[in-house]
């Protein structure tokens, strides 16, 4: 039997036991670090909570400057193609430090790093108003704005990822997972609504106020209510010793690298992430163009409060067949068709919608059914890797994100230059359809970090 480090400032001593007939090599290696134990239903009925408020405002961050790049377009005479190397700069930042982020979380735990993170990107956004006001060239510090945003938020999901592998049992990974990951299509409905009205009254700088207090808020309430504001700062000298000395951690990356298994889920993710980056930085854009006359609020609150029970629902009834003994692979690889290839054929349908009202649907059960992936590829990773899901986690959204740079400047290329939006929805609809065709050949959920 095996005890992790009691912590003072819980009511109850945390400890981690090895099941009759397992070897200790088979006790994920996170398991060492303070408090490596499951999440008791209570404790759960906090922090899930509580995470699903930081994805929103994760999120509310991410998706202001999309929502307000038309209006500073106008205002400062940018074409599509700068709109777009702006839009994009974010992925730039984003891909760095995936996964260092990652390793790290894996090492000193993942909830430190969500909260330093978020009170970083909060300044960032509240600050980004009154640097681009102070400049004689905007769109530079503006790009650099978004590029640090994208390097501070990139640590955010290999956290995550790194935290659910050590407090969540497998048999409630998937609904927990699409939980907190509806903060998400949250955050998104949540700007969109407020944030549509604030630029119509107040201007595009009030909608980057609105986005980036309360995210520093929730950072100072992580610390002090939840990781109780003691002896919880990463000092220098810590982050030293959890990268050097991991002797007894060191991440199998040999052996991860041989299985096709994580290769395929490496590469759906990869399609995935960066087919819904290129969607969610070009869509406002979309309906401005062609929709002239249509309401923001509606194309920017709509999709995302269809996408929420969509996630919820794909949760629930993944975890359900799992614990009636359907193969946990199967289950994970039929979500991830929903996700990727029926979510496909409502992308490629924005091409034939004939009127404001259709767009608006197909794009609304699209964005549902992509969120079936919480339940498939992204929690596969945990099922495949969880002593060092954030490490693994953190490649695959580097792929993403180096994916959804280049597909969301592609995107604006093409637009810009032939004005054809079909182009991009059957680009996208391709790409999901060879990542999802490569994780149904070769994906699995069998442990293979032991």
């Amino acid at each position: 039997m095996a005890f992790a480090a009691y912590n003072e400032g819980d009511k109850i001593t945390s400890m981690n036991f090895i099941r009759p007939g397992d070897s200790p090599n088979e006790v994920p290696i996170s398991r060492t670090h303070p408090n490596g134990t499951y999440w008791s239903k209570s404790e759960a009925k906090s922090w899930v909570p509580f995470l699903f408020m930081g994805t929103c405002l994760l999120y509310c961050a991410r998706v202001t400057l999309p929502i307000c790049v038309s209006a500073m377009a106008e205002q400062y005479e940018w074409d599509k193609k700068q709109s777009g190397l702006v839009l994009g700069s974010f992925f730039w930042g984003y891909c760095l430090t995936q996964i260092l982020g990652g390793y790290i979380s894996d090492r000193l735990g993942g909830a430190k790093i969500l909260m330093l993170s978020t009170c970083a990107w909060g300044l960032v956004v509240i600050f980004t108003p009154i640097i681009v006001h102070q400049s004689s060239s905007p769109i530079v510090l503006l790009t650099a704005s978004r590029f640090l945003m994208g390097l501070l938020q990139g640590v955010f999901y290999p956290s995550l990822t790194s935290l659910f592998s050590i407090k969540v049992r497998e048999s409630d990974r998937a609904f927990t997972s699409s939980s907190v990951c509806t903060g998400s299509q949250v955050g998104t409905l949540l700007l969109g609504a407020v944030g549509s009205v604030l630029l119509h009254r107040y201007g595009w700088e009030s909608v980057f106020y609105f986005s980036g207090l309360p995210s520093l808020l929730w950072g100072v309430c992580m610390w002090k209510y939840f990781l109780k504001g003691q002896d919880q700062i990463i000092s220098l000298e810590s982050l030293g010793n959890g990268l050097v000395n991991s002797k007894n951690s060191k991440v199998p990356w040999r052996k991860l690298f041989r299985s096709t298994a994580v290769w395929a889920v490496i590469v759906a993710h990869i399609c995935l992430a960066g087919t819904f980056f290129c969607l969610l930085s070009w869509m406002p854009t979309f309906f401005h163009d062609l929709f002239p006359e249509s309401k923001g609020w509606v194309f920017n609150v709509v999709p995302w409060a269809v996408a929420i029970p969509f996630s919820l629902f794909g949760g629930l009834l993944t975890d359900h067949l799992i614990k009636l003994g359907f193969d946990t692979a199967k289950v994970r690889k039929i979500m991830t068709v929903f996700a990727m290839g029926v979510s496909s054929i409502f992308t490629k349908l924005l091409s034939y919608s004939g009127n404001y009202y259709q767009a608006v649907i197909f794009l609304s059960v699209s964005l549902g059914l992509q969120t079936f992936n919480h339940s498939g590829v992204s929690v596969n990773v945990q099922d495949l890797a969880p002593s060092c899901a954030g490490s693994l986690f953190g490649i695959m959204n580097t792929g993403g994100a180096l994916c959804g740079v280049a597909f969301v400047y592609l995107a604006g290329h093409l637009i810009e230059t032939s004005g054809s939006w079909p182009s991009v929805f059957n680009f996208i609809s391709i790409v999901n359809t060879f990542g999802l065709s490569f994780f149904l050949f070769f994906g699995q959920a069998t442990r293979i970090d032991i």
